[in-house]
């Protein structure tokens, strides 16, 4: 369900947000929807074209109406819905058409993220790094790291199913430290809070 042929970002939209107990992707944050600010993140950075990979083919439509029409976007549907972050990466990175030298990962639930983030990363990026993270002081975020796919799809195939904040750490990388209110994610409702 590809409608492009190249991938500077991608959006992780598939997951079941059964924590939330409703779709992530369309909580509001300040009266927009937390796919919505994370695409416009990204596309302020210059992240553009946006892959956002998606669990059903429903999620297009609706997920598309409250993304701002000027972005460039492309939609793909993971082949195993609800199979979880590695393999969604497996299966982006290893599409044929896409040929990014970097691209800029975003889970659909950091409403906080913003351009400079992105371009922080950017800079972070040393030129034998497999990928740049964000860190908070406490934690790295996978999820947000700016990454070389070809180095980093080979290590995510060796069939180490260990996470992904674990196989990244031990790849060439270097970190960005960030205001951890950035980086916060929303799992429950009471993260909204």
């Amino acid at each position: 369900m590809s409608c492009g042929d190249s991938m500077r970002a991608l959006i992780l939209a598939g997951g079941r947000s059964s924590r939330m107990g409703r779709d992530k992707a369309l909580v509001e944050v300040d009266g927009e929807a937390c796919i919505a600010r994370v695409a416009m993140a990204l596309a302020e950075a210059g992240r553009e074209p946006i892959r956002i990979a998606v669990a059903e083919p429903e999620d297009v439509e609706r997920y598309g109406m409250v993304i701002d029409s000027t972005i460039q976007v492309e939609w793909v549907l993971d082949a195993e819905p609800h199979s979880g972050p590695i393999e969604a990466l497996i299966e982006a990175f290893e599409d044929p058409l896409v040929d990014e030298e970097t691209v800029q990962l975003a889970p659909v639930d950091v409403p906080w993220v913003n351009s400079a983030l992105f371009t922080g990363l950017e800079r972070a990026l040393g030129s034998s790094d497999c990928l740049a993270m964000p860190n908070d002081g406490l934690w790295a975020h996978p999820l947000l790291a700016l990454v070389r796919p070809k180095m980093v799809v080979r290590q995510l195939k060796s069939g180490d199913r260990r996470p992904l904040h674990v196989q990244f750490t031990e790849m060439k990388h270097s970190l960005l430290l960030e205001d951890p209110s950035l980086l916060r994610n929303i799992n429950t409702p009471a993260d909204l809070e």
